[in-house]
Order: C-alpha cells, then sequence, then structure tokens
C-alpha cells in the first residue's frame, strides 16, 4: 500500500481558539494515538491533498519535528459549508494489532454478460476489511471474467486468508444488468405467443362451433322430412 507523508509541529497551545487561529493559517489541528503517547500537533492543509482527495487507501507516515510514526487516517472533519478540515485523527500502526480500513475495490475480467448486452454495476466501491498492518491490501479484486447476464458476485465470494471482510456475506458487490431493451423484447415475444395460442384456441371453437351448427341444421332438415311422410 502506498504511504503519504504528512510533516507535523508540535501543538504549544490547546483549545478552541487556538485551533481556530491554526486553521486561518492554512493549518490543520491533528492528534495522533495508539501508540505509547498521545501527541497533539498540526500540518500544512495542503500536505492532506493527495491523503483525503483520493479514492485510494493509503498508510501515513508522520515525521512530527523530527519524530516518525506509521499510521493510519482514523477520522477526518469538515467544516459543513466551507468543507474546510476541521481536524484530523491519526491511528498509530502497531505490527501485533489489527486495524480496520475502508479498502477500495478493483473489477478484473471481461465478463460475458456484458458482451452480451448487460451493463456492469458496481454496488459497493469500497468495503471495510480488518487485518494486520502488513496483510492490509491497497485493493480488494473482484474477477468478472465468468459473471454472466443478470448475475452478481457477493461478498461471500471474496473471502480471504490474509484480511477479514466486516461487510455481510450476502451483500452483492457487482452485478450485471439484463438491458431494459432485451427485458421488453422477451415480454413482446411472450405475450405474442400467448396471442398466437389464443388465436389457434379460437379458431378450433369456431370449427367446432361450425360443424355442430352444421348438424342441427341437418337434423332440422330430417325432422321436418320424417314429418310429410
Amino acid at each position: 500500500m502506498e504511504t503519504i507523508e504528512i510533516i507535523g509541529y508540535n501543538r504549544a497551545n490547546l483549545g478552541k481558539k487556538n485551533s481556530k487561529k491554526l486553521r486561518e493559517e492554512g493549518n490543520v489541528p491533528c492528534v495522533v494515538y495508539g501508540g505509547n503517547e498521545q501527541i497533539h500537533f498540526h500540518s500544512p492543509m495542503i500536505l492532506f491533498r493527495d491523503l483525503v482527495y483520493t479514492p485510494g487507501a493509503n498508510f501515513v507516515k508522520l515525521n512530527i519535528e523530527g519524530i516518525e510514526k506509521d499510521a493510519i487516517l482514523q477520522d477526518i472533519q469538515f467544516h459543513p459549508v466551507s468543507e474546510v478540515i476541521l481536524h484530523a485523527d491519526f491511528l498509530e500502526l502497531q505490527e501485533n494489532k489489527k486495524i480496520r480500513m475502508d479498502i477500495p475495490v478493483k473489477i478484473i475480467g471481461d465478463s460475458p454478460g456484458v458482451q452480451q448486452g448487460g451493463k456492469i454495476l458496481i454496488r459497493i466501491r469500497k468495503l471495510s476489511l480488518m487485518a494486520y498492518p502488513k496483510n492490509m491490501p491497497s485493493f480488494v479484486e473482484v474477477d468478472i471474467s465468468e459473471l454472466q447476464l443478470g448475475k452478481s458476485v457477493s461478498v461471500e465470494t471474496l473471502l480471504n486468508d490474509q484480511y477479514e471482510i466486516l461487510n455481510s456475506p450476502l451483500v452483492s458487490v457487482v452485478s450485471v444488468n439484463v438491458p431494459r431493451v432485451k427485458i421488453e423484447v422477451e415480454e413482446e415475444d411472450e405475450e405474442g405467443e400467448e396471442g398466437e395460442e389464443g388465436a389457434e384456441g379460437a379458431e378450433g371453437a369456431e370449427t367446432k362451433e361450425g360443424s355442430s351448427a352444421e348438424g342441427e341444421k341437418k337434423d332440422s332438415s330430417d325432422s321436418k322430412e320424417d314429418s310429410k311422410n
């Protein structure tokens, strides 16, 4: 997994007033915890660009005035209107402790369902994983090379010994949807077949009714001849 470096500086003062001043100067108030000590620091907001505004997942190398720590971004707060970063929490990594991260899904292979006119629909773009830092992947591969039209790939088919997927096993990750045009054509074909069957039945009924009418007419004629005799 790619690592992003964040350079930080220890905070001399804490509190809302100091945090507001840091933001006005283009910095982000931060804290890192999970190790032997908790450190409050601030970092230039521009350094968060490649960490926050990206679809991928990354580890973080914190460099706080020469002290380096491996971490992940645990939580981040944004202003509801301006979307400026208000605060960032980092979790220090420990080799013997599992971590939870949201990892993007990567689709690989060519689906035969797509070749038949289907459309790929990615239902989940990130999966929640639990793993040791060394086993955490950059992305979760979803192979659709055997995915047929109208079928889907669920979480339970992606199980791996290196990490645990926290999403429900029954959740669909990606599917190949049947085009609406194809559905309409199939419905029209079914209606056509039903119409033909109905027409055949009607013709049979008419033939039967005609035969009955002719039989009744003949019986009537025979009766008249008998009465004359």
